[in-house]
């Protein structure tokens, strides 16, 4: 059993109770109610009581349709192609790789609705807790204080998916309410003041009693991403305080470190793992939702049942875009192990075969090619395997999310000295991360600040059944380390923001995509949410 403190196993009937009874958008009609005012917290509740606000985490990234693939399938590695089974939905996989969707698509309305109901647990707890409805003796201030962190881990969910969006902070809003919205300057700064503010009252323990939650060196690394990114949310650079936040978190003695190899970070019990600064935690035990940590199921085709002894089948649907492999150095050992390909067998060594489509009856064996986003058969793709698979697990995995790591914020460091014309200091940053990857080529791990400063392995251009051009990528500025963060982060739910940095996401083609308006580095506002706040104005260009 693991040993997390946010799903605290003897409190989880309080934790639920809390979670299902909680305010979760802004037009629920619970915002009059004090939810659980019979509760008087002892010290040992505190961790069930600011989990139902953690809670919305595990929606916002991995219910379907939301984050992850926002992220993911929008970008230049993986594709949700259609199958012989479906996966077509209405288009709506495609649309999102085409970088077409609408106002009323799924990943609009979903990442508005998942953040804002992750928001407003955060407003009602402290509300609760600030009005007496939940009685603190001890410790009210830092738990007030973490709740506001983890509300600004939200908010940044919001500025970089939609930018412009509305501030609110409080739970007792009066009827009728309709929040203004705000720039993304401003959500910027607020996400940047609230975690500053706040930071000085978190933890300083790297424990089991922080696990899953913030504490100091979690608010660091996300102001180091705020900061990472400030040049795109704010037009301007901030490269020194990035690199300031990520040494606080090198610098504090806490125990986080490199794992020796990157698989321990992606194991089935890896909430031991001192690579893991915030992790969402998953166990099957307890997330029964049937989309709660499902990517097994959305990547292995039903076969694969028998080589992992999974209690249902596997759907098929997303695999790896060919061009992205194809840049991987063929001794990255990340190639091999975060990737599914070749020939597939039971649990006993049994050959597999194809069930569905053209090669029904013939061998299952996943290659490094595929049609289009519009067609593919059961072998096309490498799949994805960097969060381990249990044996005789469910359509949910039990792996926590590591959604920030000691490596990244290594390479976040290496970016900012990178681009602030210290490339030697980053390829110093970069080599560490690399050496435990090419431990049977030690050499290949080396990196130069030359290196870095070239451009993209990746051969981009349209590559399907009907059209194929040669776009490269020599022309990225400092493409080789958009390479080095795609080899070490793919399938963490990332990428679109990356290629946002390095100004490929709404420039370059890959596989069926081609650019289709630079105003897509931003999602529109969902249509029903301009339908009854009349204060918000649509993103340009949609």
């Amino acid at each position: 059993m693991k040993n997390i403190q946010l799903i605290i196993k003897s409190k989880i009937a309080l934790l639920l109770l809390l979670w299902a009874t909680a305010c979760t958008e802004l037009k629920d009609e619970s915002f009059d109610r004090i939810i659980a005012s019979q509760f008087t917290p002892a010290s040992g509740d505190v961790a069930s009581l600011v989990g139902a606000a953690y809670t919305n985490w595990r929606d916002v990234l991995q219910q379907w349709n939301g984050l992850f693939r926002t992220q993911e399938v929008s970008g230049d590695q993986l594709v949700m192609p259609a199958r012989p089974n479906g996966w077509v939905d209405g288009g709506v996989y495609r649309r999102i790789h085409d970088h077409k969707w609408t106002a009323d698509d799924d990943i609009a309305v979903n990442n508005w609705n998942r953040s804002y109901a992750g928001i407003a647990n955060c407003n009602r707890i402290i509300y609760q807790i600030e009005s007496g409805s939940i009685p603190f003796t001890d410790g009210k201030e830092a738990v007030i204080a973490e709740l506001k962190v983890l509300r600004a881990s939200y908010y940044y969910v919001l500025c970089d998916i939609f930018g412009n969006v509305p501030i609110i902070t409080q739970f007792d809003v009066p009827a009728g309410f309709l929040p203004e919205q705000s720039t993304r300057k401003q959500v910027f700064e607020f996400i940047v003041k609230d975690i500053t503010d706040n930071l000085p009252l978190l933890s300083d323990k790297n424990d089991p009693t922080t696990y899953g939650r913030f504490n100091k060196w979690a608010a660091h690394t996300l102001l180091a991403k705020m900061y990472l990114n400030a040049e795109v949310f704010t037009g301007t650079a901030a490269w020194d305080k990035c690199i300031e936040h990520c040494n606080a978190v090198i610098n504090s003695g806490a125990g986080y470190a490199l794992e020796a190899t990157q698989k321990e970070v992606f194991k089935t019990n890896n909430e031991s793992s001192k690579e893991i600064i915030f992790a969402i935690p998953f166990d099957i035990k307890y997330v029964t939702d049937w989309n709660g940590f499902s990517i097994h199921m959305e990547t292995l085709q039903p076969a694969n049942q028998a080589t992992y002894n999974l209690l249902n089948t596997p759907w098929g649907g997303i695999c790896a875009i060919p061009q992205f492999i194809n840049s991987f150095d063929k001794n990255d050992e990340r190639l091999t192990s975060n990737w599914i390909q070749g020939p597939q067998f039971s649990a006993g060594g049994t050959p597999l075969n194809c069930t569905l489509g053209a090669f029904a009856g013939k061998p299952l064996s996943y290659i490094n090619e595929l049609p289009g986003v519009d067609q593919s058969e059961e072998i096309h793709g490498f799949r994805l395997g960097k969060f381990e698979i249990e044996k005789g697990t469910t359509v949910n995995l039990s792996n926590d999310w590591p959604l920030l790591r000691y490596a990244d914020v290594l390479m976040m460091k290496a970016e900012s000295l990178l681009r602030s014309g210290k490339a030697d200091e980053a390829a110093t940053l970069v080599t560490t991360v690399r050496q435990r990857n090419f431990k049977a080529n030690p050499t290949k791990a080396t990196v130069t600040g030359a290196d870095l400063m070239k451009g993209s392995a990746y051969d981009y251009g349209l590559r399907n059944t009907t059209t194929s051009t040669r776009e490269g990528g020599a022309d990225i500025k400092y493409g080789r380390f958009l390479d080095e963060l795609g080899w070490e982060f793919a399938q963490e739910g990332r990428r679109r923001q990356d290629l946002i940095r390095f100004g490929v996401f709404t420039t370059k083609s890959w596989l069926s995509h081609k650019p289709n308006g630079a105003y897509r580095s931003l999602l529109p506002i969902p249509r029903p949410e301009l339908n009854k706040n009349s204060n918000l104005k649509q993103n340009d260009g949609y």
